[in-house]
């Protein structure tokens, strides 16, 4: 079966994508060294490399085989295959970039345990062993040391250094590397890393479950194969290109299981069992591990990635909080998920950027952090943080990140749908309100799709602007610019006629020609309002106040342009469908999903707003 593009890359997909002999026509894009290079400059071998338990994980090592070294060894984990396997078979690229290849390093790939051909059991988002007592205590941790050490004893003409990296699912397994790290491994870049499942990557954001990204992934990669490893197969035949459609008449998310995984799809089956933020959530977060981090880290996320923006900022800030003496950096581009190894990064759906975003990135940061730190090149003095400006299309660093020069600025839901600095006036008691039916949710893109699409943030938001269950708030065209940099904070007051449901803003940039440029959307499922751990009803009628944070944005507002805010009671089916009754969604019948009036409230008392961080200049009301 052919998949299109924006289905492949799917809950980190393009590890695969990037690494399997056959991937698609966009890797021609950016100027990686071809096939017939690889094959004239580096010998290749496979190895099964022991672990401290007994299991053996399946490496692939290709060496620089014309110049006498040593080289540095550039290891990636992945649980999207090693291969092409055999003697014959070389990869498309190696590397995370490339510059590599002409460099010189011993690259290695190696499929995870319980992938492929490696041995063990897969475990999604591996949870971390903090009290390991004998060999048998084995985690991603160890296993990353395990082949580490390994690497450096049986590499010939290897110098001692390590760097790790790895795109996704793959910067997962890199970021598991600094924990407890190799005295070896000196630099580790993971990229686009899943972090948390349930708070704001692939799967989860703020608790609301993310469907359509979650089901192909499960489908595809999750399933349960013939023999004791399991494999990306094939993809879901979903016998239509509506998407919507299709999950609409899936009916409850229960059914799922029922008509398509039956049982095969562990990782499915484990999150339709734990659907509050409980300890087997909590253990598979690994932020809280990032403590004492050794290595020189740079994480690299990007503004428009569907899959795991969150992950990459997390990453970064939970190594700047509990690891302050690390060299720790980000760099944030103007990507979807994994974009920078595709493609030059010039443009996304119909934005352009300017500049080949991707190209500037791999010349003049990642492939000189890795130089630096493994072979002593220079990498003393850079800034903390690379990100590009959406809207004036550039690349700024910074010391600090969010910068410390930004300010906190409110915008205030106002009268007539309109947007404001100052708070509503003592006698602006107003309320905007829309009946949210689960029978025909607001969809999150304008066109048919079977899966989250990887560009759906860059699209046009006006497909549903018109609805009479969204609510849009504008304010007038600016006379200077307007930049927002960091996290934003919607603050809503709002109250329904249902014991639970969502609530998804949109902050948009309105260009003069009307486009909708989504700067930031999310989701804030009601009943986690206070306590993901612990969730409430609402009480019918009764104003409660909602709020939560948003990833962060590097975004200039341009004059002219006019900034709105979108707020609705669903995004489907990127989010599965709230019953809005109060019930454990994954195990709702159809009985339980009913129409409910959502109001957002204006006034004294409730203030609903949006707090963003502003860098310079001012927002004219």
């Amino acid at each position: 079966m052919t998949f299109p593009l924006r289905r492949v890359i799917s809950l980190g997909i393009v590890a695969l994508v990037a690494s399997l002999a056959g991937a698609g026509p966009a890797l021609a894009q950016i100027a990686w060294p071809d096939q017939a290079y690889l094959r004239a400059h580096y010998t290749k071998r496979e190895v099964s490399i022991p672990m401290r338990d007994g299991v053996g994980l399946h490496t692939v090592i290709y060496s620089p085989k014309d110049r006498p070294g040593p080289f540095p060894i550039m290891l990636t984990r992945t649980p999207y295959s090693a291969g092409p396997y055999g003697p014959e078979g070389y990869p498309r690229t190696l590397g995370p970039g490339p510059g590599f290849a002409a460099a010189g390093y011993h690259f290695v790939s190696q499929d995870v345990r319980g992938r492929y051909r490696s041995g063990g059991q897969f475990v999604h988002m591996t949870p971390n062993r903090t009290d390991k007592k004998s060999p048998r205590d084995v985690d991603e941790t160890t296993d990353t040391w395990d082949t580490i050490d390994w690497l450096i004893t049986q590499v010939p003409a290897n110098n001692g250094r390590v760097g790790l990296w790895g795109i996704s699912y793959g910067g997962f397994f890199a970021a598991e590397g600094l924990i407890d790290a190799h005295p070896a491994l000196k630099a580790v870049s993971p990229q686009a890393p899943q972090a948390d499942w349930f708070m704001g990557d692939d799967t989860h954001h703020n608790g609301a479950f993310f469907l359509t990204s979650t089901f192909n992934f499960m489908a595809w990669c999750g399933r349960r194969g013939s023999g004791p490893s399991m494999t990306c197969g094939k993809g879901f035949d979903f016998g239509t290109d509506d998407g919507y459609r299709f999950f609409l008449e899936l009916g409850p998310l229960a059914n799922a299981e029922a008509k398509f995984f039956k049982g095969e799809s562990p990782g499915w089956t484990d999150m339709m069992e734990h659907g509050t933020y409980d300890e087997f959530w909590k253990a598979r977060s690994i932020l809280p591990h990032l403590r004492g981090v050794k290595p020189a880290v740079l994480t690299v996320g990007g503004w428009y990635d569907a899959n795991n923006f969150y992950g990459a900022i997390k990453v970064f800030e939970a190594i700047e909080r509990q690891s302050p003496g690390t060299d720790n950096a980000i760099v944030i581009g103007p990507w979807s998920h994994g974009q920078w190894y595709r493609d030059p990064g010039r443009s996304l759906a119909k934005l352009d950027f300017g500049i080949n975003s991707s190209e500037e990135y791999h010349d003049r940061i990642l492939l000189p952090f890795f130089e630096g730190h493994l072979k002593g090149s220079g990498w003393a003095d850079h800034p903390k943080a690379w990100v590009f400006e959406t809207g004036a299309n550039r690349w700024r660093t910074f010391d600090v990140w969010p910068p410390k020069e930004s300010t906190p600025r409110s915008i205030y839901l106002g009268a007539g749908k309109t947007l404001s600095l100052s708070p509503p006036p003592a006698g602006d008691r107003g309320v905007e309100e829309w009946v949210s039916d689960p029978a025909n949710p607001v969809p999150f893109v304008g066109v048919k799709s079977t899966d989250m699409d990887p560009d759906y943030m860059a699209q046009d938001q006006r497909f549903s602007v018109d609805r009479p269950d969204v609510v849009a708030y504008l304010g007038d065209a600016l006379t200077e610019p307007l930049t927002i940099a960091g996290p934003i904070t919607p603050e809503l007051y709002v109250s329904s006629t249902g014991t639970d449901g969502d609530w998804v803003v949109k902050l948009i940039d309105v260009h003069p020609d009307g486009f909708q440029e989504l700067i930031r959307g999310d989701v804030v499922r009601a009943k986690f309002r206070t306590s993901f751990e612990r969730p409430e009803p609402l009480t019918p009628g009764q104003v409660t106040r909602i709020d939560f944070t948003m990833p962060d944005v590097f975004h200039t507002i341009r004059p002219g342009h006019r900034l709105m805010v979108q707020v609705q009671g669903s995004w489907f089916p990127l989010v599965d469908r709230n019953p809005q009754t109060f019930v454990d969604i994954y195990r709702a019948t159809a009985a339980d999903f009913r129409v409910a009036t959502q109001r957002v409230h204006r006034g004294p008392d409730a203030r609903s707003r949006i707090v963003v961080n502003v860098v310079g200049g001012r927002l004219v009301p």
